[in-house]
């Protein structure tokens, strides 16, 4: 084998290690753009007498969230999204009206979102329905993706979890 041979072929090698080091710095260049950006939606109940009590929502992630889909459940049975329609419902069987927020889907929600979805204020703990509901009975289930799409993230809240 003369010197030519042995340039082009280590010419040939470093070009093919050149192009696998580019195509890993590129992957992983994109996985950290799509974490830098990446939502992360924290439901959380609140029920301290004296103050505003009821279910909040956070994106505690860098990027925004879009909400997919949202999913209602009361006693065990599935009421349906998380829409007015529904909250009318669930607000139907208790004694007092609390506020709410609810969603269209798609919904776009900023980092640093952060508000109730049902919120009672100057809450007591002779609020007992509003108590039950928040604690034991509501189950929600919130799917959400970032920008990039396709991840399926969830958010839930199910009963006895404080």
């Amino acid at each position: 084998m003369d010197s030519e041979t042995v340039i082009a072929v280590s010419a040939v090698v470093i070009a093919v290690a050149s192009l696998v080091v580019s195509v890993r710095q590129g992957r992983a260049a994109r996985q950290h753009n799509r974490n830098s950006v990446r939502p992360l939606l924290v439901l959380q109940r609140t029920l301290v007498p004296g103050r505003v009590a009821g279910l909040r929502l956070a994106n505690s992630g860098l990027g925004p969230a879009v909400i997919t889909s949202t999913v209602v459940i009361v006693d065990g049975e599935r009421i349906g999204p998380w829409s007015k329609a529904t909250a009318d419902r669930i607000r139907t069987s208790l004694g007092q009206w609390p506020t709410v927020m609810t969603f269209r889907e798609p919904q776009y929600l900023a980092s640093g979102y952060d508000e109730y979805l049902l919120k009672l204020p100057d809450y007591t703990r002779d609020h007992v329905e509003f108590t039950k509901l928040i604690s034991d009975r509501l189950n929600l289930e919130i799917r959400y993706e970032s920008l990039y799409g396709g991840e399926g993230f969830r958010a839930t809240l199910v009963p006895g979890d404080l």
